[in-house]
Formats: structure tokens, sequence, C-alpha cells
């Protein structure tokens, strides 16, 4: 059993650091290039998308101008022990509006209905969730009631209204995390490591992925558009 428990401020670093575990250890479904576990550039990511979500809790004191929501999904004998999350923006102009931008639950813990309740409860508080997911994840977000809306690069946009809502939804900058000295170091020791032909076709089957991504993503859309 579990419990869901949303947090006010900044979280504790017990559960900075569970969170931490599950973004680096899920970061192929939660990285927006969708990076594989296989690629030389997988550490990188890790990284880069963990420093992402960092930010983002830290933002939960309210001093970096960002609305930041955080829900917990907890061992219900265990409170302590992190099961899953979710990370949703408000919008800032909009209090019927969210955007769910980090969803993940522990593999050990899936087909439980933590995500789905985790998704539930922001339903349940906001008329119109927004979210992007890859195609493969589609079905399971139109099983709790999500509906296609667009494509948006490699990912499709969807909506619980089946419509963009519009609404203005403050996000971190990322591409200066990608900039950082301790980027940079693991992008030198990568290299150091692989080699730097190795690390040209790594970020080539990465853009390459990207590219079917992309051709997936305005497939999907196509075909739910064209259904409805």
């Amino acid at each position: 059993m579990f419990i869901l428990r949303r947090l006010d401020g900044v979280p504790p670093e017990s559960f900075q650091n569970q969170i931490r575990q599950l973004v680096i250890d899920h970061v192929g479904q939660l990285s927006s290039v969708a990076i594989s576990a296989d690629n030389p550039l997988y550490p990188l990511y890790q990284y880069g998308v963990g420093l992402e979500v960092h930010q983002y809790l830290m933002a939960l004191d309210g001093t970096r101008g960002l609305a930041v929501e955080l829900t917990l999904a907890l061992d219900a004998d265990a409170p302590d022990q992190l099961l899953g999350f979710a990370l949703a923006l408000p919008a800032q102009d909009d209090a019927q509006a969210c955007s769910l931008a980090f969803l993940a639950v522990h593999q050990a813990h899936r087909r439980q209905g933590i995500a789905r309740a985790l998704l539930g409860d922001l339903r349940g508080r906001y008329a119109c969730v927004e979210l992007s997911a890859f195609a493969e994840q589609v079905p399971w977000f139109e099983g709790m009631g999500l509906q296609v809306v667009a494509s948006a690069g490699p990912q499709v946009l969807m909506s619980s209204t089946g419509r963009a809502s519009g609404a203005l939804i403050g996000r971190l900058d990322i591409a200066p995390i990608y900039q950082t000295v301790e980027v940079r170091q693991i992008h030198a020791y990568l290299l150091k490591q692989q080699g730097e032909e190795v690390m040209i076709e790594a970020e080539r089957l990465r853009d390459e992925r990207l590219d079917e991504l992309t051709a997936h993503a305005k497939a999907c859309v196509k075909q739910r558009l064209t259904r409805h």
C-alpha cells in the first residue's frame, strides 16, 4: 500500500536523494531526448536531468520565481521510503491549469496504481493537466483520460481537456545545466575513456533516435486526430 504526500517546501535531503536516484535510474523515460542506456552519453544525461529535477526541487521554497508542486508516493508501512513522485508546474495566469513535468515510479512498484494515483491527484485539482509524452507512452495516458493535442518535437503534447491551455507556465532554462563545469568534466572524462570517434558516433546515434521519435510523434498525432 502507498500514501500520497504533497510537499509545500523543499523536501528533506533523504527524499531529495531518493528522487535523484529515481531520476538517474529512469533517465531514458524522463529525458526529453530519450537517451538510451547503451549510448555512451547516458551518464551525461543522468547527471543533467538529475540536476534539472534538483533545481526544480530547490524552487519549491518560492525564491526562484517558479511555481512548482511536488507530490510523493510513499510506502504506507515505511513512509520514509519513496515509491514514486510527480513534479508539476502550475500555470501562472490560470489557476485551473498545470503541466506535469516529471512522473516516475520505482521499477519494483510498478502496476500498483501509483502513477495512476499521482496523475489522478493532479486531475482532481486542475481542470487542465498538460504533459509531453513519447509516442509509446501515449496509450497509457489515454487510458488515464488525456487526449492527444499536437506533436512537440520528439514528444506528443497531451491534455486532459483535449486542447492546449495556452496558459503561462514557467520553466527552467536547462541550457546552462549542460554548460556547467561538472557537465564539461563528465564529457571530458567520457571522451578520454571512450575516445573521440565513439563520442561522435554517440551523438550521431542520439540525434538519429531523436529524428525517429519525432517521426513517431507526428505519426501518432496524425493517427489520433484522423480517428477523431
